[in-house]
């Protein structure tokens, strides 16, 4: 059983995978979207994705604002989820991705990642904070 996490953004969707057991998260690619509007391919390849790694589930990137409000990038994630739910028949949780860009920047950073190569990685290791973050909380819950 596997789980998928996405940082869905305008020009890119980070995408990580989780192992079989559902403890760690890796990042697997980045799917470069050519027009904001435009899902259909992005939503082809994330369903190719689905059944390579046999995904039971999908976490989603909620990019809430820090005041907690759902802002115009939000709202797009929600539309989103819903596409997702349609298009795999997977439920899709949301899950707040407040900094997740802003840590994985760091650690790109602190890895020694130049500058104009972190934009090629930034979304995939977000994808990949965004899904940890919500494996570690699950894992909380259950030896709570």
């Amino acid at each position: 059983m596997r789980i998928m996490g996405l940082d869905f953004g305008s020009k890119t969707v980070g995408v990580a995978v989780s192992d079989p057991l559902g403890l760690t998260a890796q990042g697997v690619e980045i799917i470069r979207r050519t027009s904001e509007n435009k899902l259909r391919r992005t939503l082809a390849r994330i369903e190719e994705l689905v059944k390579e790694y046999e995904v039971t589930c999908i976490v989603l990137g909620y990019p809430k604002n820090m005041n907690n409000t759902v802002g115009e990038r939000a709202e797009k994630s929600l539309a989103f989820k819903e596409m997702l739910e349609r298009r795999t028949g997977l439920p899709v949780i949301m899950w707040d991705e407040r900094l997740t860009t802003v840590a994985a920047n760091r650690t790109l950073i602190e890895s020694g990642v130049r500058r104009e190569d972190r934009k090629e990685y930034v979304d995939m290791i977000a994808a990949v904070y965004i899904l940890q973050g919500y494996l570690d909380s699950r894992a909380r819950t259950e030896h709570e």
